[in-house]
């Protein structure tokens, strides 16, 4: 028994040394300096003013995130005009991402044409990146897990979303979160669940009895009051 739980505790040490914390929803995003696929990258001060969603991959010339890479190449410039970058990590060298990202270029997915990554590729051989953000999440591999990392204009963690290596991402649900986290800033509201742009929102929950009562008793045609904590507003 004694030995077992030295070797269970081996184990956890070598897990926390390996996979270290992630950062959290609110914290300020890690800074680190890399070379990527188009230069240079001091991140965040490089996207101060835009939101950022920064994205990893277990390793280059993977079949799974070589149909991400073209599905986010597509729409690049959809999230281009919500001032939203790209930005992708995987751990492998700079000429190997350059491979891979000249590679996929010959590739017409589904037929609907070939298409250039826009969008830079951070460099982590050292893999210094991947364990600031937390994206190794096992000591049987010292591949990335399908990480994405919404962070604001203010560098600051938004969302974070962990995928399976054997499941690809759902470029939309990503920019559907976007939408919702700008939307909440602007207007200060919440989004339900299955929203998407257009569909009713929901107002703060009152914070003393004369806002609860008040609301219950606005006339407001635009408001679907459902109880004094739910309250939804149409969208114009």
């Amino acid at each position: 028994m004694a030995e077992e739980k030295m070797e269970k505790n081996g184990l956890a040490a070598e897990n926390s040394s390996t996979c270290a914390a992630m950062p959290l929803i609110g914290d300020r995003a890690p800074a680190f300096r890399s070379m990527t696929t188009m230069g240079k990258c001091n991140f965040p001060e490089d996207y101060k003013g835009k939101w950022v969603v920064f994205f990893s991959h277990p390793a280059d010339f993977t079949p799974v995130c070589t149909t991400e890479f073209i599905a986010l190449a597509r729409r690049a410039e959809e999230f281009r005009a919500i001032n939203t970058e790209l930005l992708g990590l995987s751990i492998d060298s700079l000429h190997s991402h350059l491979a891979w990202a000249e590679s996929i270029e010959h590739i017409d997915l589904d037929g609907k044409g070939k298409v250039e990554i826009p969008f830079p590729i951070v460099a982590d051989i050292s893999m210094k990146v991947a364990k600031q953000y937390g994206m190794l999440q096992t000591v049987a591999s010292t591949q990335t897990v399908r990480a994405v990392f919404i962070i604001d204009p203010d560098s600051i963690i938004r969302a974070i979303l962990f995928y399976p290596m054997s499941t690809g991402r759902n470029i939309d649900e990503i920019k559907r979160i976007l939408l919702s986290l700008q939307k909440h800033d602007a207007e200060n509201i919440s989004t339900p669940a299955d929203w998407n742009p257009g569909s009713d929102v929901v107002l703060p929950a009152p914070l003393t009895l004369e806002i609860a009562k008040g609301r219950l008793e606005d006339p407001d045609e635009n408001l679907k009051k459902y109880s004094w904590y739910l309250t939804m507003k149409k969208e114009s």
